[in-house]
């Protein structure tokens, strides 16, 4: 499932007023560059707002294990960018809208270095959009406001990744799996993926839910819970007769992330 991710950053490199100091970048509507992952990670920050309208899962395995929101329910399909790459949601998760810019982290993992993708096709010496740095070869206040919009993301996925570990330790993710209808009404499923187990959440103890509820880790429980409920629509922008989608146990046997499987389109 959780395909592509980063690579929609094709050559990203680290901004410097030496290499980039007459560069631009215009960005705007097109999400073309998005148009190929069916997934994004998500930060807890997000999950209010993501949660009108994507579904929130966890993806990855052991301490990769981070909230994905799913926007296709096959292989290199993204239901919300249309055919002229524009967005046709409403809430565009953090993850797209730091592109072109990310911070890449030095092989102490110490230091982090605002990078750009090369490759963006908004990225331009013509002057179109917003300048980097201005004649004296200093940071313009839109990198600067992109440096800023980077590092807060960067300590929300930190803070994100405490939640997650929470999670772990109190053995509350489990493997998961929606099957859906494709167009033709064949089966398929879309595994890869774990949510958190209602009855397990359910079950703990009082302090530890009242110590949850107080740091907001029990709401987003419920809201991803919650979130599950959007995996129908999903379904439905991808099928012409869909059915009602089902999110059930992944089998025991299934240790690798599978993605949809039938004999429609994968």
């Amino acid at each position: 499932m959780m395909t592509k991710q980063l690579m929609i950053y094709q050559r990203a490199v680290p901004i410097s007023n030496e290499r980039h100091r007459d560069w631009s970048v215009k960005t705007g509507g097109n999400f073309g560059y998005a148009s190929g992952i069916n997934s994004v990670p998500l930060v807890a920050a997000e999950f209010v707002a993501a949660a009108t309208e994507f579904a929130i899962v966890f993806a990855g395995e052991d301490e990769n294990i981070f909230p994905t929101v799913i926007l296709g329910m096959r292989d290199g399909e993204n239901a919300y960018v249309n055919e002229e790459g524009a967005w046709s949601g409403g809430y565009v998760p953090a993850f797209l809208r730091r592109y072109p810019f990310v911070f890449m982290r030095s092989e102490d993992q110490q230091t982090f270095t605002l990078c750009i993708d090369e490759e963006f096709d908004g990225f331009n010496k013509e002057g179109k959009g917003e300048r980097l740095f201005d004649a004296e070869g200093e940071r313009t206040q839109y990198l600067q406001s992109m440096l800023n919009f980077v590092t807060e993301f960067q300590s929300q996925h930190n803070r994100t990744s405490l939640f997650v570990k929470r999670l772990i330790e109190l053995g509350l993710l489990e493997p998961a799996q929606a099957r859906f209808q494709l167009p033709g009404g064949d089966a398929a499923a879309l595994g890869g993926f774990k949510t958190i187990s209602r009855d397990k959440l359910r079950a703990l103890p009082g302090e530890t839910l009242s110590e949850m509820a107080k740091t907001d880790e029990l709401e987003l429980c419920y809201v991803h819970l919650q979130s599950l409920n959007n995996l129908t629509p999903m379904a439905q922008r991808q099928a012409e007769t869909p059915q009602e989608t089902e999110i059930e146990k992944a089998p025991a046997a299934e240790k690798k992330p599978s993605s949809a499987k039938g004999k429609g389109k994968n």
